[in-house]
């Protein structure tokens, strides 16, 4: 029997793992469908319902948004390939009680990921997520932890781990063929693709927009609406990437890509110490996040990890072929420059002679770990991902305190500053706080 929204609602936390475990027991045949729901996709969600459309034996049966106009431009979306419009909803709540709905991908802004998650474990159903999967380090934690507890499927959306290029010279690197890797390097530079967003005045919310539900976890603010910008707010459709309550700056969006190549290649878990500067220059808006910032990780052995990131604009590091966000890693006998190659320290450039492994989409593996109930078919395990993000975000934390962090991987907590492990988890509002698994 389907759980009614009030149910789900009203729901103890024993009773939704009640819902997961039943759900956990399913096998599922070579011919079974999967009926998946997209919850959140006025942008990257859009390439979500694209690759789920393709995929044989899986059906979108319902899609969610707080948008009722992209809601309905999904719908049609859906409906043009599959011949049949799926359900709607505006309220995910009502996604996790819908029992025809066995997974679910999201592309909802980042404060909405983990919630989502732990909520659709919990309710026996599968999650892509996108990245970064979390809003913070003790979410993404809460998300390890309930995709064990409940025996999901639980797949990151960095689409790299899916390359066969990157996986072939992934492995190459940590087999050794650079030599022990001493220094892991990511860059994102937007070059013409970040802009000053405006700035802000408290208006009403369109219409179309349910603003409480996009809210969320995040505190109750007021819309604003954008004064300086043909846009329908400040915050909506995409520049809430750039604000402290719902985003994670630049290093947290494009550059948790970057970021899990680098944590990826680097191989050695979490740091041991992480510095951070750089401010939003330049731009006169309301933006809170840096559009320059360089960041530091240091590691138990003395290796380091660096990344920067520079929307301002910058030279073409990694190649016009690798675009400008990139990766470069550094061994003791060579390196290694992504979609460039490895380079002895000659700068000779070194043949690679293994051939690359079949292909599969980030999608596809999806859905075969989803058929096969074997998390280790993903290309990146949940755990991983919980490394890039938690990179990320106590590169963050470190930017916004001002001095280096002394960090202890295995509590995950800041061993010189409370003020900083405050910052490790949010204050949620009532009835959307991401729960300790």
């Amino acid at each position: 029997m389907s759980m009614s929204r009030r149910d789900f609602l009203g729901s103890s936390a024993a009773a939704m793992f009640t819902a997961g475990t039943a759900a956990r027991s399913r096998v599922w045949g070579a011919n079974d469908r999967i009926g998946a729901c997209v919850i959140g996709f006025h942008g990257q969600g859009r390439s979500h319902i694209r690759n789920i459309l393709k995929e044989d034996g899986v059906e979108i049966v319902a899609l969610c948004d707080v948008d009722s106009q992209v809601l309905e431009r999904g719908v049609q979306m859906v409906k043009e390939s599959q011949g049949k419009a799926p359900k709607t909803y505006r309220d995910l709540r009502e996604v996790m009680a819908d029992d025809s709905i066995q997974a679910i991908s999201t592309a909802t802004p980042n404060h909405w990921h983990a919630l989502i998650t732990v909520w659709a474990c919990q309710a026996g159903k599968d999650v892509y997520v996108e990245k970064p999967m979390s809003h913070s380090a003790f979410e993404s934690r809460q998300c390890v932890a309930a995709a064990k507890k409940y025996g999901r499927i639980v797949l990151h959306g960095t689409q790299s781990r899916s390359n066969p290029e990157f996986i072939r010279d992934m492995r190459l690197i940590r087999e050794g063929f650079i030599g022990k890797v001493v220094h892991s390097r990511g860059v994102v530079y937007k070059n013409g693709n970040r802009n000053p967003i405006g700035h802000g005045a408290p208006g009403p919310a369109p219409a179309n927009l349910d603003w409480t539900l996009w809210q969320g976890p995040a505190r109750e603010k007021p819309f604003l609406t954008n004064k300086d910008r043909d846009k329908p707010g400040l915050y909506v459709h995409y520049d809430w990437h750039w604000f402290w309550e719902y985003g994670n700056g630049e290093i947290g969006n494009q550059g948790v890509h970057q970021m899990d190549i680098a944590c990826w290649a680097h191989n050695r878990g979490k740091p041991v110490k992480v510095t951070s500067t750089g401010g939003r220059f330049a731009w006169d808006d309301d933006g809170e996040t840096p559009n320059t910032q360089a960041t530091q990780f240091t590691y138990k052995d003395g290796s380091l990890l660096t990344f920067e990131v520079r929307n301002l604009g910058s030279f073409w590091e990694g190649g016009e072929e690798a675009g400008a966000s990139t990766n470069s890693v550094f061994g003791e006998t060579g390196y290694y420059v992504a979609q460039r190659g490895f380079f002895d320290y000659k700068n000779k450039p070194v043949e690679v002679n293994e051939e690359l492994p079949e292909e599969q989409s980030h999608f596809q593996n999806f859905f075969s770990a989803v058929r096969s109930r074997k998390p280790e078919q993903l290309p990146v395990t949940v755990e991983d991902a919980h490394v890039a993000c938690i990179h990320c975000q106590i590169g963050n934390v470190a930017y916004r305190i001002g001095h280096t962090l002394d960090f202890d991987p295995s509590t995950e907590r800041f061993l010189n500053s409370e003020e900083a492990n405050a910052m490790m988890k949010r204050d949620y509002r009532k009835g959307f706080e991401v729960p300790k698994i």
